[in-house]
């Protein structure tokens, strides 16, 4: 059975070895993701090149996602390496200072002291730490501790609620688009934007450096959930990372399971692309099977139509990075068997004011109610693919494409299985029996078999899908 949602996996040093990583892709991995908060550019040049490698190999449809690191909003480094905090003491956050001790702590986030003020919470280490401000005096933000435990160099910041100014765009981002765009990416992870302004500035930045990933927008601030913001990021981007760790931190636990749902359901609805992160299989770090809350947690996400669950230190830096993904696999796979059609409920309310998108909702629409084998759509672009893919009709759907960068964009659709075709001149059948042939060659279809085709004239020009044919296979290459 084939696998609708898609697999992100993280590499890191469990991942670098050609012969782990084979097994990985072989194993379901749809997407790599590169983070460029750890290693060199060279590191990620070098991965990359291994990765296409491997694909080539396996046959497999292998996308790369470089991630940026963002803002570093972390506490500085400590002369012991770490300090042991205890409740009711107090403790300073002390932007002038090089090295921490018992009493304080140095910043790498200097503008703390202008962001916070008395009686401000704030959460260290992914909020194992919480620190409430008593007074702000200079550069040092003096706090009362409320939990306490060990803290170490360099563990990040929140503020409860949200609030700090940090620019979500750094030096070393602006650096890292180039890099991504050196190394082809086909995503580019847009890490704490907290409005559309954000991610405009990143695609002007990846333009200018000649990349054409496709703008993720990891959704990690409390800023970024209130409704006008939301909405206003994911029109600014191509799809979000539900990104539950710092989320979590700023928002509350308790309070991400319904943001979750809120940020696929308005995506989809938006046409955007979605990807469930963070702790997903975090067990399988150090044990070779998931927690049976982990299995929940990943089914969940895909009965909410995530086009994609992540890996993060799972694969990157855990004992089992094969078998977390085909543990993966196997979860995402029966949780899809089990989700409901709702094709005709998923129509209501909606308006097509375009030929494309109204011949993509045609092309469900019919697959579905004639039993197609298979939906096909010839696409230069892969927008007709993303926008049938925001339904579930139940029918897999091709993208036949001539373009490399459009057939490794769609690997990350949900419901959506890429494949190359020649496109020959301009004669339109001559092309659906091209069509026809790619998807006998995959296995996909067999003669006689029912199939949906989409196509746009002329041909091979972006964005003009405009036909809708209903084959059974066998008339074209037989004609």
């Amino acid at each position: 059975m084939l696998r609708s949602t898609k697999i992100v996996a993280t590499l890191g040093p469990a991942s670098s070895d050609p012969a782990i990583l084979e097994r990985m892709v072989r194993a379901g991995v749809d997407v790599v993701r590169l983070n460029f908060s750890h290693g060199t550019a060279e590191d990620h040049l070098a991965r990359a090149t291994l990765v296409k490698e491997i694909a080539r190999k396996t046959g497999r449809t292998v996308a790369i996602m470089c991630d940026l690191q963002g803002p570093k909003i972390r506490v500085g480094r400590f002369k012991d390496g770490r300090v042991t905090l205890a409740k009711g003491q107090k403790f300073i956050l002390d932007a002038t200072c090089e090295l921490g001790d018992a009493a304080r702590a140095g910043l790498d986030y200097k503008e703390l002291p202008r962001d916070v003020s008395e009686g401000a919470v704030l959460l260290l280490d992914d909020g194992k730490i919480v620190l409430e401000v008593t007074v702000v005096r200079g550069e040092e933000v003096h706090t009362l501790v409320r939990h306490g435990g060990v803290l170490s160099n360099n563990k990040g910041i929140n503020r409860q609620g949200g609030g700090l100014t940090a620019a979500a765009l750094t030096a070393k981002d602006i650096e890292d688009i180039r890099t991504a765009a050196k190394l082809n990416a086909d995503y580019l992870a847009v890490s704490f934007p907290k409005s559309g302004a954000d991610m405009y500035m990143a695609r002007e930045l990846q333009r200018a450096a000649g990349g054409k990933g496709f703008l993720i927008a990891k959704i990690e601030r409390a800023e970024a959930v209130g409704a006008d913001a939301l909405r206003d990021i994911m029109n600014a981007c191509d799809g979000i990372m539900v990104a539950r760790g710092d989320l979590a931190v700023e928002v509350g636990d308790a309070s991400v399971p319904a943001l979750q749902k809120k940020m696929i359901r308005l995506a989809r609805e938006l046409n955007k692309l979605t990807i469930t992160a963070t702790q997903m299989m975090e067990s399988m770090i150090s044990s070779p099977i998931p927690t049976r809350a982990e299995v929940s947690d990943v089914a969940n996400a895909v009965l909410d139509g995530t086009d994609a669950v992540m890996l993060s230190a799972e694969t990157a830096s855990g004992k089992y990075p094969v078998e977390v993904i085909e543990a993966m696999d196997r979860i995402c796979v029966e949780a899809e068997h089990t989700q409901p059609l709702n094709l005709e409920q998923d129509f209501l309310n909606r308006v097509f004011t375009r030929v494309d998108q109204s011949i993509a909702m045609a092309a469900l629409f019919t697959a579905f109610h004639m039993k197609a084998k298979a939906i096909a759509t010839l696409t230069e672009s892969g927008s007709t693919a993303l926008w049938m893919s925001r339904l579930n009709c139940g029918v897999p759907i091709y993208a036949l494409t001539s373009q490399t960068w459009t057939r490794y964009r769609c690997a990350l659709f949900r419901d959506v299985y890429p494949l190359m075709v020649k496109y020959v001149g301009h004669d339109r059948e001559e092309l659906l029996r091209e069509a026809e042939t790619v998807l006998v060659d995959n296995g996909v279809v067999k003669v006689g078999d029912l199939i949906v085709l989409t196509i746009g004239e002329p041909i091979g020009k972006s964005g003009g899908t405009n036909t809708l044919k209903i084959v059974r296979v066998g008339e074209h290459r037989q004609g």
